[in-house]
């Protein structure tokens, strides 16, 4: 079992039980999933770019990539109905708290000019997303074997009922938020 996990077990339902007064276990806020997504734009024209995305998908997940597809044709995109426009990956449980301690510990702090992430970008719900410009700040990326630097989303999706309590919950998993 992840060190992450063991830690919400004991140390962040007791924070949030606190902070919140929550009267039984089951009403604290946790993690569902983590969602990484990638679009891969080139795709259209070169199909090895989208092989090399997947790739990088699966090193930094650990878990197969899924391709998306597009569901609408567009012409200014020059985009088909049916054509591969990206992939992502559903992580839960285990994986899914080991890859947020990597992007925490490890990927966060190697961003260039780094001040911590928006504040801002929940949802409403408690769902979280973060958008990263380049896939080489995981350690895992072997910087000189990566064709074209890609970005990806990532998406949190919390239990949460309202921002406030998502927001706590993972600044006591060690989301660095800007001041």
């Amino acid at each position: 079992m992840s060190r992450l996990k063991d830690q919400y077990k004991n140390e962040i339902m007791d924070a949030m039980t606190k902070k919140f007064g929550y009267k039984n276990v089951m009403e604290i806020p946790k993690i569902e999933k983590i969602v990484i997504n990638m679009g891969v734009g080139e795709a259209k024209e070169n199909a090895k770019a989208m092989e090399a995305a997947i790739a990088d998908m699966e090193t930094i997940t650990g878990q197969k990539a899924i391709v998306t597809k597009a569901k609408k044709s567009i012409a200014n995109f020059k985009i088909r109905e049916g054509l591969a426009i990206g992939c992502k990956t559903t992580l839960r449980g285990d994986k899914m708290y080991e890859f947020l301690d990597r992007l925490v510990n490890l990927a966060l702090p190697r961003v260039r000019d780094f001040h911590g992430v928006n504040p801002n970008s929940f949802d409403g719900r408690g769902n979280y997303a973060l958008g990263i410009k380049e896939q080489i700040i995981f350690p895992e990326i072997e910087y000189d074997k990566v064709d074209k630097v890609r970005g990806m989303d990532i998406i949190v999706v919390t239990t949460a009922r309202t921002d406030e309590e998502a927001r706590e919950l993972l600044r006591l998993f060690g989301m660095p938020f800007e001041k």
